[in-house]
């Protein structure tokens, strides 16, 4: 039975374009009707590979380039391809799993030790550019909230959590409140966050509060606009991330030109770039994968970054993740991005 793919391609044609592409990631050459026959095993003629071919190249899925009659991948091609993989799975040799369980195992004493640990292993064992972000502070359950009333729209906010750590931070209202209401308002978010981590206020509890919101009287309304203004996320917040193998990039003949390399670098050491991504895929659930264009960043369109949340005791504390070129050996890559941020995860939670 068919499957559906995208622009409904058949099952013949999904295929001739997994080969094709497979063809290419192996060999870094643009493959030929009379290559693909031989590769695909299908007992067809040139010409009707052909065909085959010039409709996946309308199609968007491959192009030709102009020094030759083969055919690339395009980001769409490698899309379907990496799209097929994650659908199916596809498992590490039982080698390969055991040496990055075995060197997972006698990672560092901290945390950070351990990021580096994770780098380092991701960039040797693949042989390109390996990143992990530094892991979020665990996060404590809020204890208690007050407020108090500064000049104008401001006011001080105080925020305790369990572990004795107190938090202040100075926020702007739509408006003035006067300190009675605020008391009002913190009586009223207390009783909605106490007990709650600043994750699942964020993620769950304000969402629950504005779903019942139609049915509030005034207070209680005002009282999640405060609660809006507290736990929104800081923008300032930064990640911060561990790289290791830049230089395994320089060996990669599409991204090989002293230009590209200069530009690569200074993406990598302004970091912005990155770190956007990065914390992107901190929502995701398992491996996410921006191939080409789809990251937004001109610098990265001849680059791919499969990356993976890592997590401890159901909390995501970052993200792990390789870069490289386009031209990359995606099975290989997606299931060492996500066993080692089982990996990671499991080592953290075992020194927490």
């Amino acid at each position: 039975m068919s499957t559906e793919a995208p622009d409904d391609l058949n099952e013949r044609e999904q295929y001739l374009l997994r080969v094709l592409v497979e063809s290419y990631i192996r060999d870094g050459q643009p493959v030929g009707s009379r290559a693909l026959t031989r590769d695909s095993g299908l007992q067809l003629s040139s010409a009707t590979i052909r065909n085959i071919v010039a409709d996946l190249e309308h199609l968007g899925f491959v192009t030709s380039p102009h020094t030759s009659a083969g055919r690339i991948p395009t980001d769409k091609g490698y899309r379907f391809f990496v799209d097929s993989i994650l659908k199916s799975g596809r498992a590490l040799s039982d080698d390969l799993a055991v040496e990055l369980r075995t060197r997972f195992g006698a990672g560092g004493d901290d945390s950070k030790a351990l990021v580096a640990v994770a780098s380092t292993l991701l960039s040797s064992v693949t042989r390109l550019a390996g990143v992990v972000t530094i892991p979020r502070a665990r996060q404590s359950s809020i204890t208690h909230i007050e407020f108090v009333s500064l000049s104008e729209n401001r006011a001080l906010v105080v925020l305790v959590f369990d572990d004795r750590e107190v938090q202040n931070r100075i926020i702007q209202l739509e408006r003035y409140y006067s300190a009675d209401e605020l008391r009002r308002a913190a009586a009223f978010i207390n009783d909605q966050v106490r007990g709650q981590t600043l994750s699942q206020v964020r993620q769950e509890i304000l969402r629950q509060m504005h779903e019942a919101r139609e049915t509030m009287n005034r207070l209680m309304q005002d009282a999640i606009s405060v609660a809006d203004r507290v736990f929104e996320e800081d923008p300032k917040r930064e990640l911060e991330y561990v790289m290791a193998g830049e230089t395994n990039l320089m060996s990669v003949g599409e991204l090989a030109s002293v230009d590209k390399l200069r530009r690569l670098f200074e993406a990598f050491t302004e970091k912005r770039d990155i770190l956007h991504l990065l914390d992107h895929s901190l929502q995701a659930q398992g491996v996410h994968i921006f191939i080409g264009q789809e990251s937004g960043y001109q610098i990265l369109d001849d680059c791919s970054l499969v990356t993976a949340p890592y997590s401890a005791d159901n909390e995501v504390l970052g993200v792990l993740g390789v870069i490289g070129p386009t031209r990359m050996a995606y099975e290989r890559v997606i299931p060492i991005v996500d066993l080692s941020a089982k990996l990671l995860g499991a080592a953290l939670s075992r020194r927490s």
